[in-house]
C-alpha cells in the first residue's frame, strides 16, 4: 500500500461522509471530549488552511499551549466556515503534504482515520476503514505511542474480533480493530461496542 494514496483516499472518504450528515448531526458530540463533529472536521483542515505565520501566531495567542490552539481554532473556524466548505476543505486537500508536528505520513493517515472514527462512531454510523489503512496504524501501536495519548491499557490485552492482531500483556478486551484502534489512540466508546472484563474501563460516560 502506498501511505499517501492511502491518505487521499481516506479524506476523500471522510468528505463524502461528511456531504451527507444532517445539520443535527453537525453539532451532535464526537468522540473528542467537548468537541461536536463539526469541530472535529475544522481541526482536520487545520494544517492545510494556516500557513506557518498563521499558526505561530495562534499558538502566541494560546500562550504556547498546543492544546490551547488546537480547541481555539477548530471551535473559531467552525464557527465561520459552513458545513460544505468543511467537507471540501477535505476534498480538495486530498493529496496535501502535511503531517502532525509529531510523526510522518503513518502518523497523517492516523490523524485522518482516528478524528473520522470520533465523528461516525458517536452518530452510529456503520463506517469501516478499509483493512490496509487499519493495518498500518494498528502497526504502529507502541508503549511509548499509547502514553503519548493518553491510553492506559496496563494489563489489558487487545485482541481484534475482525483482523488476526492483538497487542499487550493481560485481561482481554476483544472488539473491531478500528474500536481497538480508537482505545489505543486514548478514546472512549458507547457502551455495547467492546467486550471482555475491562469494557467498562474504556466506556464512555
Amino acid at each position: 500500500m502506498d501511505i499517501r494514496d492511502a491518505i487521499a483516499a481516506e479524506r476523500r472518504d471522510l468528505a463524502d461522509l461528511l456531504d451527507g450528515l444532517s445539520p443535527e448531526q453537525w453539532d451532535a458530540p464526537s468522540l473528542c471530549t467537548g468537541w461536536r463533529v463539526r469541530d472535529v472536521a475544522a481541526h482536520m483542515s487545520l494544517g492545510f488552511r494556516y500557513r506557518l505565520p498563521a499558526l505561530a501566531a495562534e499558538l502566541l495567542k494560546a500562550r504556547g499551549s498546543l492544546h490551547r490552539m488546537t480547541d481555539r481554532c477548530a471551535r473559531k473556524d467552525a464557527a465561520a466556515l459552513s458545513p460544505v466548505q468543511l467537507a471540501a476543505a477535505l476534498r480538495d486537500n486530498a493529496d496535501h503534504p502535511w503531517t502532525p508536528p509529531v510523526g510522518g505520513f503513518e502518523a497523517a493517515l492516523g490523524h485522518d482515520v482516528v478524528h473520522g472514527l470520533d465523528i461516525s462512531v458517536p452518530l452510529g454510523l456503520d463506517r469501516r476503514v478499509p483493512e490496509d489503512r487499519i493495518r498500518v496504524l494498528l502497526a504502529g501501536i507502541t508503549p511509548k505511542s499509547l502514553k503519548f495519548f493518553g491510553a492506559d491499557t496496563d494489563g489489558v490485552a487487545l485482541h481484534a474480533d475482525d483482523l488476526d492482531w492483538s497487542f499487550g500483556t493481560g485481561t482481554p478486551l476483544h472488539g473491531t480493530a478500528q474500536d481497538l484502534l480508537l482505545v489505543a489512540f486514548g478514546r472512549k466508546l458507547p457502551a455495547g461496542r467492546l467486550r471482555g472484563a475491562p469494557r467498562d474501563r474504556f466506556a464512555a460516560a
